[in-house]
């Protein structure tokens, strides 16, 4: 029988979050979403696993970081770039953690795969000149 609890690791729920004067409800990513969102995490989705130093991504990935913030938010850039640094950092814990399980246990590992499979083709033989 299923709990509310499986049904939450199944949909995690939306989760609510006062940011700059406004009640944002962060749910969870739907189909039609992940392509930009997929492209705009793709820099920084291997740093995702565990904790991560959201300064530090911020730091190295802000362009992509902010792409990620705005579509995952729903709101327009204009305001993410206005956020104060301490909400810009709650909403993308909160992002985050309301869609970890699509980025750290889906994207994170799938960008390790591929690394790793390039890593591979590059060490192989290579052809010899004709």
């Amino acid at each position: 029988m299923s709990t509310s609890s499986d049904l939450e690791i199944l949909v995690p729920p939306a989760q609510q979050l006062d940011i700059a004067g406004e009640r944002l409800e962060i749910r969870p990513l739907v189909l039609g979403e992940l392509p930009a969102v997929l492209k705009a995490v793709r820099p920084f989705a291997a740093q995702l696993a565990g904790g991560p130093d959201w300064l530090a991504l911020f730091a190295e990935h802000g362009e992509a970081l902010l792409q990620t913030l705005t579509l995952t938010a729903r709101k327009p850039r204009e305001w993410v770039d206005q956020l104060a640094v301490d909400d810009a950092l709650a909403l993308a814990a909160a992002v985050f953690e309301v869609n970890a399980d699509f980025f750290v246990r889906r994207v994170a590992p799938r960008i390790g795969d591929l690394a790793q499979q390039l890593s591979t083709r590059l060490a192989g033989p290579t052809p010899s000149p004709g």
